[in-house]
């Protein structure tokens, strides 16, 4: 997550910020023949769609590549691991229960 136009630019894994490079860097965005993978481009926000923003948003998604590749466990320092990465266990205020049962 990188701040990029006074927004939140932010992407999944580094394939999600090669598919948005590659949509953000396009000259010419053609709309026949969508594949239902492309679906994501159309839901997109405005401003990563306008041409003025484009330098800005291929710099924001250039840093997010950079933080991928620095995310890596290995790159991670010994204070990252201190409370032992382990799930919290999920507890919810307002069910506690098992299944639904109807009142008779």
């Amino acid at each position: 997550m990188t701040r990029c136009v006074g927004r939140i630019l932010w992407a999944y894994n580094e394939e999600h910020v090669d598919e948005l490079s590659a949509y953000a860097g396009a000259r010419v965005r053609e709309r026949g023949g969508v594949q239902p993978t492309r679906a994501m481009f159309a839901r997109l926000p405005v401003w990563m769609k306008r041409s003025d923003h484009r330098s800005a948003v291929l710099a924001g998604l250039e840093t997010l590549r950079a933080l991928a590749e620095l995310s890596a466990p290995a790159d991670r320092s010994d204070a990252a691991h201190e409370r032992g990465d382990r799930p919290r266990p999920h507890t919810s205020m307002y069910f506690r229960g098992g299944p639904y049962e109807a009142r008779p």
